[in-house]
């Protein structure tokens, strides 16, 4: 059996009142990605969308293509962002959606993501626009509510229980605490046990699996505790910068090698738990971020075929269980991770995928 391949998929491709007030009317993902531009010469902006064209994901006959398109290529299934603020969701129409409509029949999965929104689009970082505030009763709240996803037949199962992550777990006031009332209710309602998991992006989020009683990690790319040393900060550019006779985007933004990141996160030793890797075609938020951007600089299909590949042969000989990898991202188009095909390549991410798949299979 091959690995399970499963996309993280960001539902910003819609306008919403909130993005309306606090964006501009009409604001979606597309606005930061379309007015982005290259910060020096073969510098890849704007990342354009191709096959698929600037969708809105208001539009069931684009879910279904997206579908069919992840399929065709071998990913298994997409792991849906869901933003869920005391009861209140946003972005929350394509999923609704998608679980009312029975379609696309493509599996899925929730990813929590737990934190404030705030301004720092446009640098305004501490001006929080809807913030989280957890309690008991929210906790019950949330569980109750994300019981009818986890009895869709479409939700992913690892060892036949629905697989949930939460981005931020360490932003809770009482990890463990929610894991047991989550598993507790989830029981009461006869959802049964559950997979629950937490995202290793941030260095507050690594090794804390066990600790609040969750089931497994899942690796994130980027991790920023591995990120290589930026490029373009020796002396030379900086004296070159003094004198104004090159660009101050290195200095601005944490340029880094694809390749080397690649191998700094095949090289992360084993964890004493369980963890899902995770494999990114590429990152550049630059299109979000005026200053303080992660350029991941060199990614070409090959490259991202040959971490994906390696992935996939460790995998390979674990319990079938674990052969689960996360893929960063199906459609992060603002953070320059996206599989969906683009301009510059095409397909060629896709079929990367593809090809990866096939040599595990042999």
């Amino acid at each position: 059996m091959n690995a399970r391949l499963i996309a993280f998929y960001l539902p910003q491709f819609h306008p919403i009142p909130e993005n309306d007030e606090w964006w501009g009317k009409g604001f979606t993902e597309w606005t930061n990605v379309a007015k982005a531009k290259p910060l020096f010469k073969g510098h890849y902006q704007p990342h354009l969308p191709a096959d698929l064209g600037f969708y809105d994901l208001r539009v069931p006959e684009v879910r279904e293509q997206q579908a069919a398109l992840a399929r065709q290529y071998g990913i298994y299934g997409f792991c849906y962002y869901h933003y869920w603020f005391n009861g209140r969701r946003l972005l929350e129409r394509p999923f609704n959606e998608v679980l009312a409509s029975g379609k696309p029949d493509f599996p899925f999965c929730l990813c929590w993501a737990n934190e404030n929104w705030t301004r720092r689009w446009d640098g305004q970082e501490r001006e929080i626009l809807i913030q989280q505030k957890y309690s008991e009763e929210d906790d019950l709240n949330h569980i109750r509510w994300l019981a009818r996803a986890f009895s869709d037949p479409r939700y992913i199962r690892v060892e036949n229980r629905p697989l949930f992550l939460v981005y931020r777990m360490s932003s809770l006031p009482n990890p463990a605490a929610t894991v047991a009332r989550w598993r507790s209710e989830a029981r009461r309602l006869a959802v049964g046990e559950l997979f629950l998991c937490n995202v290793e992006n941030f260095p507050e989020e690594h090794g804390i699996a066990q600790q609040y009683g969750l089931d497994a990690a899942v690796e994130f790319a980027p991790d920023c505790l591995v990120l290589p040393s930026p490029i373009g900060r020796d002396k030379w550019s900086r004296l070159l910068r003094k004198f104004h006779l090159s660009s101050s985007a290195a200095f601005d933004n944490h340029f880094v090698d694809y390749t080397t990141y690649a191998k700094n996160m095949l090289s992360k030793p084993k964890p004493d738990y369980r963890r899902f890797c995770c494999v990114t075609p590429n990152w550049d938020n630059t299109a979000r971020r005026r200053r303080g951007a992660v350029v991941v600089q060199g990614s070409t299909p090959e490259a991202y075929e040959h971490w994906l590949s390696t992935i996939l042969s460790r995998v390979r000989e674990c319990p079938e269980p674990d052969r689960v990898v996360f893929l960063n991202a199906w459609n992060e188009w603002a953070e320059g991770n996206h599989l969906e095909p683009c301009q510059r390549w095409g397909r060629g991410y896709l079929e990367a995928t593809s090809r990866a798949l096939r040599k595990m299979s042999t």
